[in-house]
């Protein structure tokens, strides 16, 4: 199976490898004269220039403010293909192209890298509620494009490229509720957006609400002694949250101002926002037995809950700085957050008199209960302030025979602190801080280039190194460093490879947080194959090490010949580290071996207490490969427009160039400065031309075969610049007409699509301890409550047509299996299979004329219907016996099952 598994992927890569000889000779494209000194005077000053009358373009056409990069697209979405996702928000857009933005390194985790225009922002707030009908062009990125703007490679980057103008304001709201009940969810949301030119602002407001969710109302079973045996005692099940009631109110702000005429001295960003949530839980029943001296014992309870209540404020603010400086783009971003979390947790009570009354016989145990005052409650504060700035500079310093060099250099000082208190501990407010200085490079170098005939025969080969430092003031200095190839052989085809080396430290959080304790928690025991119900401590760990990563990247991305806006992507990770810092995991005999004074059991051997704080595995390590493929197509007619998206950029020199990091396309490549100086050398009047100021790429141009100046190509050149009007029409590189376009076929009127990406994990390997043996998660000897699946696959895909469209999502993971110690009382775990499919419905009311007419005020409104989870399914888990253990119920693998919603959105 794994050869033949194997083979399929090799062929899918051999296959556009093959196709190269065919593609070799394919030209870039783009409209362009026929003189070749022109298009090297375009190259050294930019994608275009105006020479007299005549626009040089050495590119296809890209929109202004698309990354230039030389790692391909995983893909880019035009306006008609975003539509076609029904979306609300940015936030929505994500979640429903997340197998297209999710990375396989397995290190970043959540959202990807966001750019607007090509620029760093200041943080996700600033554009998560933008609407995005606001949205031009959105481009997917491959990890390394991250390093390009002082991030590290673990996660893709999405640019989002705006219009120039558009405004609207929003108002929303969403219901929700499990076909099973139990529970309600909804939405309000309200926002306003505006765009134009340089100037933008986006201001909005959220309230979610959600109701507690029982095992009462679930059918969760217990176990026999866990509950009460006299009639008439209350159900603890009834008081036992799967689910907290959740309130939570966002508000934010975001104003993006322009400096100068037209912007052209650079943007301003400054954000602020507000968050307040507050879930409420229940932790069951004070639970005790009473016994009589005859030997006869009853389960009873108290009807007093144990609750817990988290409130959490969270205040955060941001300014970002954006400007061109000589050619070169600086961007300053700095970014704080101030959390006020306050925890209040109920009590058990002291049950011990009532035991002893009922075993003197002066109380009867199946009797009323006495009066029991309630033991108080424990607090718990925590304070945290996080504040963050990072500076980049980028430009091109060099050229070489292959393009140009691009540079990019970061600094940047972080600062956190985090104040814990907890009545519980022994001791007084825990105060930890943490300041980070940091440093970095990265350097893009063009070894051969197809656009500027350097080695043209190999294609377009780049090389990126990168480095940087940390120094921790509570942890010392942190080193990182890269280095990375990119080959384009074809027009179409695309590969990777990259080394990263990395240090790490434990975040503030794992070390300091405060200790909490959690009572009635369910944990499935592997040495007794029970289940129990025990006191869990969660909080930070102040003796974590440092982590040390070493990891590899190789990648293949070919552009389908036989679809529009499709591709191939193949993917391989392999990642090495040592000392990983981790959240507690489960509790298998391996865990408790390593770590045994984390657990604690009573007389009998039960489980009855862990220490669930974080703790430090010796080494680490895990590979895997990701494939995938976005096919899409048009449906239904195209109506003519003047204007139409434009076409996904090619590789050309415009676009992947070696790819600037930060540099725009469409605005900002273009030197004045050179350009003057190469007209003033070749000008001069009476005066023989100073060639040493011209550009390699134009003197190649000028020689002939004997390495002399042709006079004849000279005469020419200085004849078409010392005639220009001047610098380019448009300051940047994207072709810019030198009148309005003819009509052409705009978008169609209606699109489909479908992303497929399967992950097959080859190693996950973990040591415990510098002696101890080597646990190989995907042979059941897992450390997570889930096991680890060797495959999982991700799809999405649907259609828009005639404002009417529909969207599925799909995730499945394969079966996996948990070993147990192999003695008599031990079990194995088996993990079925998941498979979780999503639908979203929805129509654009705005769109039916009809509708409109008799109905005014539906007039740019939409109507959606959801269905997460249609096939209603919830991982089954099951022991050696086939048996479901108590601890993992359907309704606690998957408390909500399938969930119906309506989401009304109207855009004014």
């Amino acid at each position: 199976m794994r050869l033949t598994y194997l083979l399929a992927l090799a062929t899918s890569v051999s296959m556009p490898a093959l196709a190269a000889a065919q593609d070799m000779s394919v030209p870039s494209g783009g409209t362009a004269t026929n003189m070749d000194d022109e298009e090297e005077l375009g190259g050294a000053l930019g994608s275009d220039a105006v020479i007299g009358n005549e626009i040089i373009v050495t590119g296809r056409s890209v929109l202004p403010g698309a990354v230039d990069t030389p790692y391909e697209p995983i893909q880019t979405f035009e306006e008609s293909d975003i539509a076609a996702y029904g979306a609300s928000s940015i936030a929505e857009l994500l979640e429903a192209i997340s197998p297209q933005t999710g990375s396989g390194r397995g290190r970043g985790g959540g959202r990807p890298v966001m750019l607007v225009n090509g620029l760093r922002i200041t943080s996700w707030r600033e554009m998560r509620n933008i609407p995005p009908e606001a949205i031009r062009q959105m481009q997917v990125l491959p990890e390394e494009v991250a390093l390009q703007f002082g991030y590290s490679a673990d996660q893709r980057v999405v640019n989002l490229i705006l219009k120039d103008n558009f405004a609207a304001g929003t108002g929303a709201g969403e219901y929700n509720r499990p076909t099973r009940g139990g529970y309600d969810n909804y939405e309000l949301e309200t926002g306003i957006f505006s765009v134009s030119g340089p100037r933008r602002y986006n201001l909005s407001a959220k309230l979610t609400e959600t109701s507690m969710l029982t095992e009462d109302e679930r059918g969760i079973a217990r176990e026999q002694g866990e509950m009460p045996s006299v009639a008439g005692d209350p159900d603890p099940r009834r008081f036992r949250s799967l689910a907290g009631d959740e309130s939570e109110l966002e508000i934010n702000g975001t104003v993006t101002q322009g400096l100068g005429e037209g912007g052209m001295n650079g943007q301003i960003t400054g954000n602020v926002a507000y968050t307040r949530t507050v879930t409420n839980s229940l932790s069951g029943l004070d639970t005790f037995t009473l016994s009589d001296g005859a030997g006869n014992s009853e389960i009873r309870t108290y009807d007093d809950p144990l609750a817990r209540r988290v409130s959490t404020d969270l205040f955060e603010g941001g300014l970002g700085y954006n400007r061109q400086l000589d050619g070169w783009q600086l961007s300053v971003t700095g970014d704080g957050a101030y959390t006020d979390t306050a925890t209040r947790v109920d009590r058990r009570r002291d049950t011990s008199a009532i035991e002893a009354d009922a075993l003197a016989g002066d109380l009867d145990i199946a009797g009323a209960l006495p009066e029991l005052p309630g033991a108080g409650v424990d607090f718990a504060r925590n304070r945290t302030l996080a504040l963050t700035s990072l500076a980049t500079l980028s430009g091109r310093p060099l050229s070489l025979p292959a393009g140009d060099a691009n540079l990019t250099l970061k600094a940047g000082y972080n600062y956190s602190r985090t104040l814990s208190d907890d009545t519980r501990s022994e001791f007084d407010t825990v105060r930890l801080t943490r300041g980070d200085v940091s440093a970095g490079v990265n350097l893009a170098l063009p070894i051969t280039s197809r656009n500027n005939y350097f080695l043209d025969a190999i294609g377009d080969l780049s090389l990126n190194l990168g480095a940087g430092i940390n120094h921790l003031s509570d942890f010392g200095t942190l080193t990182n460093w890269t280095a990375g190839l990119s080959w384009s052989p074809t027009e179409t085809l695309t590969l990777q490879a990259t080394y990263l080396g990395e240090e790490a430290a434990p975040t503030l959080s794992q070390l300091g947080s405060p200790q909490i304790v959690n009572y009635n928690v369910s944990v499935y025991d592997f040495t007794n194959s029970t289940t129990a119900l025990v006191t869990a401590t969660s909080g930070g760990n102040p003796d974590l090490l440092k982590e040390k990563r070493r990891d590899i990247k190789l990648s293949a991305n070919w552009q389908l010949p036989f679809l529009d806006r499709s591709n191939l992507v193949l993917e391989y990770f392999r990642n090495r580290s040592d000392n990983v810092s981790q959240s507690f995991p489960l509790l298998t005999p391996a865990i408790e071996a390593a770590f045994p004074d984390r657990v604690t059991r009573d007389e009998n051997g039960s489980l009855i207490a862990i220490d669930q704080r974080p703790v430090t595995f010796d080494k680490v390590s895990s590979s895997n490969v990701r494939w995938g493929f976005n096919i899409s197509g048009s449906l239904g007619e195209s109506e003519p427009s003047s204007q139409a998206s434009p076409a996904r950029p090619q590789n050309s020199d415009a676009r992947r160039g070696p790819g600037g990091p930060g540099r725009l396309v469409g605005g900002r490549n273009f030197d004045p400065a050179r350009f003057e100086a190469i007209k003033a050398a070749l000008c001069a009047e009476g005066q023989e031309p100073d060639l040493s100021a011209l550009p390699e790429p134009m003197l190649a141009r000028l020689r002939k075969e004997d390495g002399s100046i042709d006079k004849e190509r000279l005469a020419a050149m200085r004849e078409r610049i010392c005639n220009s009007d001047g610098p380019p029409s448009r300051a940047g590189g994207v072709s810019a007409p030198a009148s309005p376009p003819p009509a052409r076929r705009g978008p169609p009127g209606g699109r489909w699509n479908l992303s497929l990406y399967h992950t097959w994990r080859l190693s996950e390997d973990v040591r415990i301890g510098p002696n101890s043996p080597v646990l190989d998660q995907l042979s059941g000897e897992s450390l997570a409550a889930g096991g680890t699946p060797r495959h999982s696959i991700e799809a999405e895909g649907g259609f828009f047509l005639n404002g009417n469209g529909a969207r599925l999502k799909g995730e499945w993971s394969a079966p996996t299996q948990v070993n147990g110690t192999g003695a008599p009382n031990s079990s194995d775990l088996r993990f079925g299979s998941t498979f979780v499919l999503d639908l979203r419905i929805f129509m654009d009311l705005g769109g039916k004329e009809n509708l409109v007419q008799k109905m005014p005020f539906l007039k740019g409104s939409r109507l959606s219907f959801t269905v997460d989870n249609i096939l209603d399914s919830r991982q089954k888990v099951t022991n050696a016996g086939g048996e479901i253990p108590i601890a993992y119920q359907r309704g606690y693998r998957d408390p909500q099952g399938r969930v119906i919603g309506i989401d009304f959105r109207k855009l004014f």
